[in-house]
């Protein structure tokens, strides 16, 4: 009997998948540290923002170190961060600091994840490694890879925490051991970058030189690139403007009407907004064919929607009307992920694909600090008025992009309705 053979970036994706899970699924877990951990409602929201003092430098840092390194290395680092993190945040229920070097060290894995994992998913999924893989595959597998591992996490972790035994520890239990799982197939994964690939397959990009110190590679020079500075930049911020406003603002705007259930609700709000931001990923590639490549657009149009609406639930607080807000930001989200995703692989050379998608993703994770801005302006000004200003932005942003946009497509003439810039 024949073996059937898995798709090199299969192998890649379970570790990708596992590294987004243990970066959100501490966030249905605020609640449980409030009423357990007895930590005060200032230290568990310190505890979340924590994550960001790894992720940073994650995305940053390990993309420059895996351009020369190789992918599998580093992500494999990643894999064992990540795997240290919920040893720590299982064992440090009584110690803010063992919690705070856990969530650090869950952003670090994340950063990898997000800028080594998806370069490395993105060259798997392009020849010699797969022939004939599908329009879109590049920017949509790795994207959909981390959303689902978002969102599952989440999913997962809110549940055990409001049915399972011992809601501190038992969800960090699961993520390690589906970790070591994880780790298997991503030692047999192909290499694309670093010494492994001084003599490259036959049509494989030759490696970068290694010349000089290391930190000399954090430079990407695709960074000044105009498609990324006049449309994927003032978009960027909005891909996760989007989760946290549909999770973390309107579970809160919400709360009053929801008893004992806060935790449960804010879960399925995770899940929805993110499920419905993988839903949609699949046809992000054929949506920016049909509209002549203004996907990008359409999803910031969408974003500003989403916003309005969370203008509305926050006046009628009803639980029901609020999950709308979900499947609105969310499917945004996954429409805006993924086309400025495929705007920053179609402007970097070889060298910057993972640097440069290392800075997307850093300058997408800074609209995650919008929700704890709106919190700090509620003695100013309630969520409604707040969100109506956000509004105003996005479509400020949109207007922007659509305008760069289509400048760029009458740059490129005819029958070009992705300019490569």
């Amino acid at each position: 009997m024949s073996r059937v053979r898995t798709a090199p970036w299969l192998r890649v994706a379970p570790a990708v998948f596992l590294l987004a899970w243990g970066g959100n699924h501490f966030t249905p877990l605020l609640h449980v540290y409030e009423e357990i951990g007895h930590y005060s409602p200032w230290q568990a929201n310190l505890l979340l923002g924590m994550y960001v003092f790894g992720l940073i430098p994650g995305l940053l840092v390990t993309a420059a170190v895996s351009d020369r390194y190789g992918r599998r290395p580093v992500l494999v680092a990643g894999l064992v961060s990540g795997a240290l993190g919920s040893i720590l945040l299982a064992c440090g229920l009584e110690s803010m600091g063992l919690l705070s070097v856990g969530r650090l060290l869950a952003g670090l894995g994340v950063g990898a994840a997000m800028s080594v994992g998806a370069s490395w998913i993105k060259e798997l999924s392009s020849p010699p490694h797969e022939a004939r893989a599908p329009d879109g595959a590049g920017a949509r597998r790795p994207s959909l890879t981390l959303t689902l591992g978002f969102a599952l996490g989440a999913g997962v972790t809110g549940s055990l925490a409001q049915w399972g035994p011992a809601p501190a520890q038992t969800p960090y239990a699961v993520h390690l051991a589906l970790t070591v799982l994880a780790a298997l197939p991503l030692l047999r994964a192909p290499e694309t970058r670093g010494t492994a690939m001084l003599t490259p397959a036959p049509g494989a990009e030759a490696p970068a030189s290694t010349a000089g110190p290391w930190w000399q590679d954090l430079r990407v020079p695709s960074v000044g690139h105009r498609r990324f500075t006049r449309i994927v930049l003032p978009a960027a911020p909005w891909v996760f403007a989007a989760s946290g406003v549909a999770y973390a603002v309107v579970p809160a705007v919400v709360a009053p009407n929801l008893g004992e259930w806060a935790t449960l609700y804010a879960t399925v709000m995770t899940v929805l907004t993110l499920g419905c931001g993988a839903a949609v990923q699949p046809f992000v590639a054929g949506i920016d064919r049909r509209t002549r490549g203004r996907a990008l657009s359409i999803g910031l149009a969408l974003m500003s929607a989403g916003m309005l609406l969370a203008v509305v639930a926050g006046i009628l607080r009803a639980p029901a009307f609020a999950l709308l807000v979900g499947v609105v930001l969310g499917s945004a989200y996954g429409i805006t992920v993924v086309s400025g995703l495929a705007h920053v692989q179609a402007i970097a050379a070889p060298g910057d694909l993972a640097g440069l998608t290392g800075i997307f993703y850093a300058v997408a994770y800074s609209g995650f600090l919008l929700p704890t801005l709106l919190a700090a302006l509620l003695p100013v000004s309630p969520y409604p008025a707040s969100l109506a200003v956000v509004a105003l932005a996005c479509l400020g942003c949109l207007a922007v992009v659509a305008t760069s946009l289509a400048r760029l497509r009458r740059e490129a003439g005819p029958g070009h309705p992705q300019p490569e810039g």
